[in-house]
């Protein structure tokens, strides 16, 4: 993540411009390392946002609200008490750390002027949010506290000194001439490639724009220092101070790299052409928020897919114990006929038999060439006794056998079910998606259902399944459904007795239909909904799927069959190769276009 200080030097530059003079309404700590703080200017509100979490360490304007404790923390409690009210008298940003300080006008507990810095170090694992007295020079606290046992350099806790973080040996760009940029160079190992000669010797740079440094000097980035002559230095610099230039004129041509569907990839304070794709332009502020916006939603869709799959995985580890347990069962079981056959011939020739004898030689009757059976008995029972207890023998395991299979069967269905649970959780792209599998797995009994409020709100609404849309090149909607709720919504109740029905093989995934419309489907539609169904299923990484289809109307949900499951009957079969491009490629109508997660 490529927050660096020309990152930060433009975020300070459009705060500066839009909230130097506001007024601090609110501070929030919705996080336990992120704040929010509103500011008030006449005729607009904002609400900036400031965090030291290790991985997502950033300072922008947000339009996100979070939600908030019910109790504030300490730290937002001695921020409200210091800052709340008070005015931002400027944005400072020293050279090009990734330190920046906001400075605030405010008033003591006597009523007297006070300024107080809110300073916010954007520095990996190490990153902190301090509230700092200028007057004492003293910290008045941090959102993050530490003693010298965590840190020789500093304490930052109440009443000690601040200092700023110690200096990484670095020079300021903005402050440079050529024979100081080639002389810098020069000292870093020669085996060093180039873009990591820039971010090792110079302030205020990612690795991504190290790259696109070398890249606009018309270098390749694994080109080692060793190889570079008075030519490869000059362009190197050319290219460097450029954008130093126009960053210390305010200047900063702020990007947002996107690959080709559309998912965010990088940002940077300066155009990120040698990513070779699309790039959004605006302001810094808008940048970061859009992309940490995406960024904390897909973590938040990937936790919640982890919580899910780490249930399933339980419960499916502890069906398959059940299964091999039953099944070695049902293997015991293997001579029951046996007991059978020995009750029979025994009971067909008990006046031959007498009692006293441990086996017998018989002909099996059964069979044309009468072949002789031994059959051992019990010298203590009479031979009609010796063939009832074969006959219990062969009830006994009769029984079990039938208990057995029914289990077996069950559990089976059971584990196709959760593999089916899995499938949809891995091709989900939202968290309404991830809620209705929430809602069907607490319903099955999986999850606990959620306690009942104290005092009943107003009913809402019940939302119905929202299967997705797309329109085939030859102009027929296609609808998927991507888990057992949509599906189920999306047959039984969307669907009409002559639109086509298609799934996936014998394997768990989507149901897909067609709308026919009364029309003939072309067997490019055919094809594409196929296609659809291979992809959005359980095997939606193999390179050919068999897919069955068949018109809704012979479809049937039987009677007390789990969500999601159907029989059909009178189905063909084609054979389909999941293309995870085809739903970008076909205009959806539900919204946003779903694609199978990169998990999938």
């Amino acid at each position: 993540m490529p927050f660096d200080g020309l990152v930060l030097s433009s975020v300070c530059n459009e705060l500066e411009n839009k909230l130097a003079g506001g007024r601090i309404e609110r501070v929030y700590q919705p996080g336990k390392v992120e704040l929010q703080i509103l500011i008030y200017k006449p005729g607009a509100r904002f609400r900036l946002l400031l965090s030291a979490d290790p991985q997502n360490a950033r300072v922008h304007l947000t339009s996100s609200p979070a939600a908030n404790p019910a109790h504030p923390p300490l730290f937002c409690m001695v921020l409200r008490k210091h800052l709340e009210g008070g005015r931002i008298a400027a944005f400072h940003q020293p050279g090009l750390e990734r330190v920046l300080v906001i400075k605030v006008d405010s008033r003591d507990e006597l009523g007297f002027p006070a300024e107080k810095h809110l300073i916010c170090e954007i520095m990996g694992r190490h990153s902190n949010i301090i509230l700092y007295d200028p007057s004492t020079k003293t910290v008045v606290d941090g959102i993050k506290r530490y003693t010298h046992a965590v840190s020789r350099f500093r304490e930052i806790l109440p009443g000690r000194p601040y200092l700023f973080p110690p200096a990484q040996d670095k020079l300021d760009p903005l402050a440079l001439d050529e024979e100081q940029f080639r002389r810098a160079c020069l000292e870093t190992n020669l085996n060093t490639p180039l873009p990591q000669v820039l971010q090792r010797r110079f302030a205020g740079l990612s690795t991504i724009s190290c790259r696109e440094i070398i890249y606009r000097a018309g270098l390749s980035p694994d080109m080692p220092l060793d190889q570079c002559g008075d030519y490869e230095l000059r362009v190197i610099w050319d290219s460097f101070h450029r954008i130093f230039v126009e960053a210390g004129q305010g200047r900063f041509a702020n990007s947002l790299a996107t690959g080709k569907k559309g998912e965010l990839l990088d940002f940077a304070a300066l155009e990120l052409s040698h990513l070779g794709s699309g790039n959004k332009h605006g302001e810094m502020n808008a940048l970061l928020d859009c992309f940490f916006t995406a960024k904390s939603n897909q973590e938040r869709l990937d936790r919640e897919k982890r919580t899910i799959n780490s249930l399933l995985n339980k419960k499916t580890t502890g069906l398959d114990k059940k299964l091999n347990l039953y099944s070695r069962d049902y293997d015991d079981t293997a001579g029951a006929e046996k007991n059978q056959l020995y009750g029979e011939l025994l009971t067909a020739n008990l006046y031959r038999l007498q009692k006293g004898r441990l086996l017998v030689t018989l002909e099996n009757y059964q069979e044309e060439d009468l072949p002789l059976v031994d059959i051992p008995l019990d010298a203590a029972l009479t031979p009609v006794e010796n063939a009832q207890a074969y006959f219990k023998k062969y009830n006994k395991a009769k029984r079990k056998r039938q208990a057995l299979t029914a289990l077996i069967t069950q559990t089976r269905e059971e584990l196709d079910y959760l593999e089916g649970i899995k499938a949809a959780v891995d091709y989900a792209t939202e968290q309404n998606e991830l809620q209705e599998i929430r809602q069907e797995l607490a319903e099955e009994g999986y999850l606990k259902q959620p306690l009942p409020q104290k005092r009943p709100k107003k009913k809402k609404e019940k939302q119905r399944p929202r299967p997705h849309a797309f329109v085939s090149d030859d102009g027929f909607t296609l609808f998927v459904g991507k888990n057992n709720k949509q599906n189920d919504y999306l047959t039984m109740k969307m669907a009409q007795g002559e639109d086509i029905w298609l799934h996936a093989k014998d394997i768990p995934g989507a149901h897909v239909i067609i709308r026919t419309e009364g029309k003939e489907i072309p067997a490019a539609t055919l094809l594409q909904a196929a296609e659809l169904a291979a992809l959005f299923s359980q095997a939606g990484k193999s390179k050919s799927v068999p897919v069955d289809y068949t018109r809704r109307k012979y479809v049937r949900k039987p009677k007390g069959a789990r969500p999601g499951m159907v029989t059909y009957e009178r189905q063909k079969t084609i054979m389909a190769e999941p293309d995870e491009d085809l739903p970008d490629r076909l205009s959806g109508t539900r919204g946003q276009v779903p694609r199978p997660s990169p998990g999938h």
